[in-house]
């Protein structure tokens, strides 16, 4: 997703836009650019294609004076990555400077319009039409003209906008895309994500959909999409900025895989009140929980691959069926939603596109909706509401590839599960007791699942030139395999690919070969005798396989596979929590031997906004 910072007060506006920008980059991207005003009023735009570096290389050799401007990290939607279609975009005259996160789903209708009143477009982008809409319907006031063109605008977008008509203001809009605007001492500030200014001010407003508003060096204001005057409570960032640095770790990867037991720790200990038995954090009652027919979990990506997870331990745990979908399929698919259904929402962002449109969908035919999340404020926290948020506080993830936020949402999958078979009888309270302990343990397990990871450096280093590798386990171990396979191709570019141990036999043992890397999970005792029969035929085809095994399972497993890491011995639900993190120091180690940008990988974005 794109990255938006803008500024209004009397520091030099460049330095200030290049610093928030930079905060932004881990989202993705292929271009950047600034729009300043300078104190003459006069607009001036630099972009360049590529790294952020490119942008201040050019900003050094030519520097821009002037208290006002937005910037933007642009990934591409419409028009190919280059300097013509990097934001900000302008009008025909160069006095409105647009910077745009999103799409403008009308843009082509939009643009024949325009092109029909004289303005000349120079780029493929959908954004360029918001400039030269702005610029035809300004009449002395750029409030009026945004309320406006909003009006005539479909799709979703969060814009900033300058004009150098009044300089002494800077405007923002949104709509299905985050923004956040801050004001402080004679300053503003937006951003598309609280990193980009936090180190200006700790107190912001969330706009809402259809919500713009003016910031100057007076304050700010936030109107809705009829201009009434809003009113927001502030809300104040509680987490430090040093959260969202490296802290001497080479990259945030591997700092967010290494932060992974405390935000295990994070997670669980707000559902910890003493009372084992307590469940008032999860907003269903006794009573909804006996009476719940089918649980649908949806999401994507990674969120989706937790949502798998909780699927198994769901119907294992509570007893209820259990559907987990992809969201950009979900409402294409005409859902059948019954009574006493429940729906989970998971995003890590909270601002997922494909997510935010399928939870609106169940909320339209009846569902009872909740949301996993890892951001206050997000999307999809208010359109559920707080009090149907259950937040993993993980806390902020700046790389792209997800760890801590994927192992958060797996957790809190396990609780869910804990709290409805409670709830419904389904496991006797002295069960849910053991297994609450049990997760009470596992921050310290984690900790000793990480102190594998040079064995797994060593290793990487001599297979980080495969071309292909395949991710194998049954139940659990399944599902978990294929968030390791995304992991290896997220990071490391390497073609990889998860398969039910026990589908091998139904075509993709074909694939198999003298050398072939295959990682194979083994967590689950109950599934074990079929996995390691699966294991002899993959090895019996000539392929090597590195297995990752519970140290209580090795007199079982060694042997059987030609490389094999060792992880705690826990519950069979929680081993999977503890097998991810040497698959995600994998992927890690495997970027990194082969050269990749591990924080950036090429063509990602950490929060999808667009279908």
């Amino acid at each position: 997703m794109c990255g938006i910072v803008g500024y209004i007060g009397d520091q030099q506006a460049s330095p200030i836009l290049m610093e928030g920008l930079s905060r932004l980059s881990y989202r993705g991207y292929d271009s950047a650019g600034v729009a300043i005003l300078g104190d003459g009023g006069r607009l001036t735009i630099r972009k360049a294609k590529g790294r952020l570096e490119n942008l201040e290389d050019i900003l050094r050799a030519d520097p821009l004076a002037g208290t006002r401007g937005i910037g933007h990290t642009r990934w591409a939607t419409h028009g190919e990555p280059s300097d013509l279609n990097a934001h900000p975009h302008t009008d025909v005259k160069g006095g409105v400077a647009v910077v745009h996160n999103g799409i403008i789903e009308n843009h082509d209708s939009l643009r024949r319009h325009l092109q029909g009143l004289g303005c000349v477009f120079v780029s493929q982008t959908d954004t360029e039409v918001v400039a030269h809409l702005l610029s035809t319907l300004y009449e002395g006031d750029m409030k009026t003209a945004l309320l406006k063109a909003l009006g005539m605008l479909e799709g979703s977008y969060a814009l900033g906008v300058i004009c150098d008509q009044e300089p002494d203001k800077l405007f923002c809009a949104r709509h299905e895309a985050p923004l956040v605007v801050g004001a402080k001492g004679g300053e503003a500030f937006i951003a598309s994500d609280i990193p980009a200014i936090l180190s200006h001010t700790r107190d912001v407003v969330f706009l809402q959909d259809r919500e713009m508003a003016v910031l100057s060096t007076q304050g700010m204001e936030v109107y809705d999409q009829y201009g009434t005057l809003r009113h927001h409570e502030l809300y104040h960032v509680e987490w430090d900025l040093s959260s969202a640095e490296k802290g001497g770790y080479a990259h945030y990867m591997l700092k967010e895989i290494h932060e992974q037991p405390t935000a295990l720790q994070s997670t669980f200990t707000p559902r910890n009140n003493g009372d084992p038995h307590d469940y008032r954090w999860l907003p269903v009652t006794p009573a909804e929980a006996k009476a719940l027919r089918k649980i649908s979990i949806v999401a994507c990506g990674t969120a989706y691959h937790a949502g798998m997870f909780g699927k198994y331990v769901i119907e294992k745990l509570a007893r209820v069926p259990v559907a987990a979908d992809i969201a950009s399929e979900y409402r294409y698919r005409d859902p059948i939603i019954g009574e006493n259904e429940l729906f989970i929402a998971v995003s890590q962002s909270g601002e997922t596109a494909d997510t935010l449109a399928a939870l609106r969908e169940a909320k339209r035919r009846g569902a009872k909706v909740i949301a996993v999340c890892n951001v206050v404020g997000s999307t999809i926290a208010r359109e559920v509401g707080e009090a149907n948020t259950l937040y993993t506080y993980a806390g902020p993830e700046i790389a792209v590839a997800s760890t801590k936020a994927y192992m958060t949402q797996v957790e809190m999958m396990l609780l869910i599960a804990l709290a409805l078979g409670d709830m419904r009888g389904a496991i006797s309270p002295e069960e849910a007791l053991r297994l609450r302990r049990e997760v009470v343990a596992l921050p310290a397990k984690a900790e000793q699942a990480l102190a594998i990871e040079e064995q797994i450096q060593r290793f990487a280093s001599t297979v980080s030139q495969k071309k292909h590798v395949f991710f194998v386990g049954r139940g659990l171990d399944f599902a978990l395999s294929m968030e390791a396979a995304l992991k290896l191709k997220e990071v490391s570019y390497v073609f990889s690919e998860a398969y039910a141990a026990g589908e091998l036999k139904h075509g993709p043992i074909a694939l198999l070969q003298e050398g072939r890397l295959v990682v194979a999970t083994i967590t689950q005792p109950a599934l074990l005798d079929k996995t390691l029969s699966n294991i002899r035929e993959i090895k019996a085809r000539g392929a090597f396989v590195l297995g990752i095994c519970r140290e209580d399972l090795y007199d079982r497993v060694v042997g059987e596979v030609d490389e094999l890491l060792l992880i705690p011995a826990a519950d069979d639900l929680l081993t999977p929590l503890l097998a991810v993190i040497p698959l995600q120091l994998f992927a890690y180690c495997m970027a990194v031997s082969r050269g990749c940008d591990v924080d950036k990988p090429r063509n990602l974005a950490k929060s999808v906004t667009v279908e």
